[in-house]
């Protein structure tokens, strides 16, 4: 099996980041919790959409959307795609940590069944 290398693009929006927004803080604030906006449009300066997707080496993929809206003193007003279903959050919202653990268990996968199909031996986990 060909190793895939994970793939994330946009901006990296994990829920703690979230949770931390709140309505009434300054674009810098917002700007210092969460990275510069993938979307803010010239045309439309109360708007900023943060787009986020990740496709693990397994080919898991997740997308997500958070838009921020800010009233006209430049204060974050509305808030959409903040808040998210607990069943989906490990996989529409993955941390860090949980996408090197999964790498790395993806790594020793292949490892096992590429020595598997060299030696004829099978090696199991304990877990199994």
């Amino acid at each position: 099996m060909i190793y895939k290398l994970p793939t994330r693009q946009g901006n990296v929006i994990e829920q703690k980041q979230l949770d931390q927004l709140a309505i009434g803080m300054t674009r810098e604030q917002v700007v210092y919790l969460m990275g510069t906006p993938l979307a803010a449009s010239p045309f439309r300066e109360d708007r900023w959409d943060y787009v986020g997707y990740y496709k693990s080496p397994r080919g898991q993929e997740s997308k997500r959307l958070v838009t921020l809206y800010f009233d006209g003193e430049g204060k974050l007003a509305k808030m959409e795609g903040v808040q998210e279903e607990a069943a989906k959050k490990a996989v529409e919202s993955p941390d860090i940590k949980t996408v090197i653990r999964e790498e790395k268990r993806a790594e020793n996968e292949d490892e096992r069944s590429a020595s598997e199909r060299q030696t004829g031996v099978v090696i199991r986990p304990n877990n199994e």
